[in-house]
């Protein structure tokens, strides 16, 4: 005989003891969505009928608990599911004795968490029921068959889901899969999107744009939204108030999203951001940091699906520009005293130098600090921004001369017959396509229609060559609008009549610091600063608009004489003059006449030179001139002559020559002026009198 299966009341026999049934018996009820939960209410009521099998296996309704706090949750997870929690939570205290599901997969589709559920009802035996039978796991051959179940459950999670995500990307490939339209956007019920038909948000979306369009920043919009206390406009999703229009407090996200999104230029697009899965937190499957994926990563990409508020090209520039205003870019102009703010990069380490502004941001400078930041190495460079914004300034005007406007306007006429050529050769090429699709469509018309088989051929040929011929005119017409317009007679001659008048415009009151800082950033990609050492001198590079490179020397201003490069040869000089007897103005002017220039200075000054003089140990005696000096014989002394004649110091002959007490008269000599003491005989010997005995000025014992 062959063995037969053993019935239902066999197996509830043999396996449920006494002690089972003195523990709980949990009936656990779940549906995957709350829309199952509103549509499939038998699949609901075949499980809160579990509650029955229960009573009918010997367990007392006040032992039977329903958790039913899963309902329209996923079982992918045990992470979001409180029921589930609880369920084993109870089963390990050792409160339960069955469990009911009605099948496996309402208990887990993760094998995970499925195998963790199957362990802790071995180890407490607890047992598992579903529409199939009963089973212990602690038994091997059910716990084979219970874990066979939960990877079929978890294989046709996979599968199904699988199917869907196929489904959505055909569906986005043809752009009808529309999720979470961005604001200033409806769907009809028809599926079409169309604009907002509230002619308040449409006018906010259109003067976000227009703002960009201006400004160039994403900080300069959200501060005009805010200076003029405009909201930005929102439809709800959901709720009782579900198609309203909210008003929303402007923030930057917010604002930076609508430029980023490509939808306002009519663009639909499938997969531009993705989900980060290692920022997901406990208990929350939809969380994680998201980010905007590059264009060329874009699942689906189909330009002019939509209504646009903008054009492409549009777009696209402020793509650019959004991209320039980044910490590693120029950006875009801010104002302030520096001309080349953004521009400026290191001749060192080659990255950008950074602006800082001090003193009440009346002095600018730039400084390269990244390797000091970042591994706490010395610092590249730093430099006054004045000397290097006054060379490169006097370098843009010289640019802007109307020589080199005509210049440039030659060859943009060279330029432009290049662009003729171009237009001729895509012409051709036109021409061609052209062609080759009335002969094709010839031919398909030539063929009997009866003769199918060839008669398909020709037509697939024929739309082969429609689409070519499409293709290449999307292709010209992209070319073609990448070209600026022509210059017409009238506006060379504005430019030839304002190119006399740049100087003056340039240092105009009327022409703001960002306005020069816009006009250095067309002409002037970047411009590259390499110092000298410590030295005063420096080399700018600039890097100008089409690839043309300069180099420049500039001086700036150093703190210390010992900075300058000829510092030796100032030195030097002041050493000879000295020694010819020059006082410290004639020095100061030597050195002007022959070019040399002081730290933080414009020339060289009298104390100047004296400071200097007296650092470097120049300020010995100077020369007696008697002998020298033209002057009368026996009446007239230098100063130093006279102190010697009345045994006196001659710092307080020259005091008394101040205060009157000495007559005297200065005498100019070899470029020095030289006080000469008018005293007869008759008058030293009156001094000497006067003067007091050291035996008097001695205290008394």
């Amino acid at each position: 005989m062959s063995p037969t299966l053993p019935s239902a009341a066999f197996l509830a026999s043999d396996k449920i003891q006494p002690r089972h049934r003195q523990r709980q018996a949990v009936v656990y009820v779940r549906q995957s969505t709350l829309r199952q939960v509103q549509q499939h209410g038998e699949s609901t009521r075949l499980q809160y009928a579990l509650a029955d099998h229960a009573q009918a296996l010997g367990w007392q309704p006040g032992q039977i608990v329903v958790i039913d706090d899963d309902l329209g949750r996923s079982a992918a997870s045990a992470l979001d599911r409180p029921g589930f929690q609880r369920l084993v939570a109870e089963v390990g205290l050792g409160h339960v004795g069955l469990i009911l599901g009605i099948e496996v997969s309402r208990l887990a589709r993760s094998c995970r968490d499925w195998h963790q559920l199957l362990e802790i009802c071995a180890l407490f035996d607890t047992l598992i029921a579903d529409a199939d039978g009963l089973y212990g796991p602690s038994g091997y051959n059910d716990r084979l068959l219970l874990g066979l179940k939960g990877t079929m459950s978890e294989a046709e999670l996979h599968i199904l889901k699988g199917r869907m995500l196929e489904g959505r990307r055909a569906k986005a490939a043809r752009g009808e899969l529309v999720m979470g339209l961005p604001r200033g956007y409806v769907q009809r019920p028809s599926g079409e999107v169309a604009l907002d038909p509230d002619e308040g948000v449409r006018s906010v979306i259109r003067l976000v744009f227009d703002v960009f369009e201006r400004r160039r920043s994403v900080r300069g919009v959200l501060t005009y939204l805010v200076d003029h206390d405009i909201g930005l406009p929102d439809r709800l999703r959901s709720g009782p108030c579900k198609g309203e229009v909210r008003w929303n407090r402007p923030n930057q996200a917010t604002v930076a999203d609508m430029l980023r999104h490509p939808a306002y230029a009519g663009a639909y697009v499938y997969g531009r951001r993705r989900m980060e899965r290692r920022a997901m937190l406990p208990g929350r499957p939809h969380s994680g940091r998201r980010f905007i994926r590059a264009p060329e990563g874009w699942a689906v990409l189909r330009r002019d699906c939509w209504p646009a508020y903008i054009d492409w090209e549009t777009y696209t520039r402020n793509q650019e520009q959004m991209r320039a205003n980044r910490a590693k870019h120029e950006g875009v102009p801010q104002g302030g005293h520096a001309l080349l703010g953004g521009l400026v990069h290191c001749g060192r380490c080659g990255r950008r130098m950074t602006l800082g502004y001090h003193n009440n941001g009346r002095e600018a400078r730039y400084s390269c600090c990244q390797e000091a930041v970042t591994f706490a190495g010395p610092r590249c460079q730093s430099v006054s921004a004045a000397p290097v914004d006054h060379a490169v300034g006097q370098l843009i005007l010289a640019a802007l001369t109307p020589s080199a406007v005509e210049v440039s306007l030659q060859l943009a006429e060279d330029v432009e017959l290049e662009r003729a050529a171009r237009r001729q050769h895509w012409a051709e090429r036109l021409e061609r396509a052209r062609y080759e699709t009335a002969l094709a469509r010839r031919r398909y018309e030539a063929v009997d229609p009866d003769l199918r088989l060839v008669a398909r051929t020709l037509e697939r040929d024929w739309e082969g060559a429609l689409a070519a011929e499409e293709a290449l005119q999307a292709e010209q017409a992209r070319e073609l609008a990448r070209e600026p317009p022509r210059l017409e007679a009238a506006e060379l001659a504005v430019i030839r009549q304002l190119a006399e008048d740049i100087p003056a415009l340039w240092r105009a009151a009327t022409t703001t610091q960002q306005d020069r800082q816009a006009i250095a950033r067309l002409v002037l990609e970047r411009a590259v600063i390499r110092l000298e050492g410590a030295s005063e001198h420096l080399e700018v590079e600039c890097e100008w608009a089409g690839g043309v490179r300069t180099r420049h020397a500039v001086v700036r201003s150093v703190r210390r004489f010992e900075q300058l490069r000829g510092f030796d040869q100032i030195l030097a000089t002041i050493r000879d003059l000295r020694r010819q007897g020059c006082s410290a103005a004639v020095i100061a002017d030597r050195l002007n006449a022959a070019g040399w220039h002081p730290p933080k200075r414009a020339a060289f000054e009298a104390g100047m030179i004296q400071r200097l003089m007296f650092r470097h140990g120049m300020t010995g005696r100077r020369p007696i001139w008697s002998g020298t000096v033209p002057r009368q014989p026996d009446a007239e002394w230098t100063l130093h002559e006279a102190a010697e004649r009345l045994g006196i110091h001659r710092h307080t002959a020259y005091h008394w020559l101040r205060v009157g007490r000495l007559r005297g008269q200065l005498a100019a000599h070899g470029g020095q002026r030289i006080w000469l003491v008018t005293m007869t005989g008759a008058e030293l010997a009156q001094l000497r009198a006067a003067m007091p005995s050291p035996d008097r000025t001695k205290n008394p014992a």
